[in-house]
């Protein structure tokens, strides 16, 4: 049974705060359903609230003592009809290293993305640049190619030359003006 300092019980007593039973123990007792029940709870949240239907609090004290010595937990708190009991998750195993699948043993003929081959002089190449992609890209440069859309009513072009007039887009008039007939 894993044994708690005063403050490891203080910090579960204030997670608990907020939990509510998962298991209840009703008129039958402790039986081994409901210990399977708890144990279940146990490895999935590590800490759980039980709450028992009994008015007795020996009762509830004696089953305290009985889900923490056969499940090998530890005792949080009994308060009133409900009893929070602790048990860490035991560590996870650590992973198998992964065989690298067959088509990533072949080998390219390609070389490496920035690296520099050699001529058939013996001299080397200078590194691949590389090639800007990607929808940003596409848009720089389609707006580097366009020119920019007129603005307002008048746009003024460099030369002093006016625009054509932007249609007038006005939205339904407002309730003042509206007049009724």
């Amino acid at each position: 049974m894993p044994t708690l300092t005063s403050a490891a019980r203080r910090a579960l007593r204030a997670n608990a705060h907020a939990l509510h039973p998962v298991v209840a123990i009703g008129q039958h007792g402790l039986t081994q359903a409901v210990l399977h029940e708890i144990d279940g709870a146990l490895k999935a949240h590590e800490l759980i609230k039980v709450r028992v239907f009994d008015d007795d609090r020996d009762v509830r004290e004696a089953m305290l003592a009985r889900v923490c010595v056969e499940l090998d937990c530890a005792a949080v708190q009994h308060i009133g009809k409900l009893l929070v009991v602790w048990r860490p998750n035991p560590p996870a195993p650590a992973p198998a290293p992964k065989k690298p699948h067959k088509s990533a043993a072949k080998t390219s003929s390609k070389p490496a993305a920035g690296a520099r081959r050699r001529r058939d002089d013996g001299t080397k190449t200078p590194a691949a640049v590389p090639r800007e992609t990607g929808a940003n890209t596409r848009r720089r440069r389609a707006a580097a190619a366009e020119p920019p859309a007129p603005v307002g009513r008048r746009q003024r072009s460099r030369t002093g030359d006016s625009a054509p007039a932007a249609p007038a887009t006005r939205g339904v008039p407002s309730r003042r003006r509206r007049r009724t007939v």
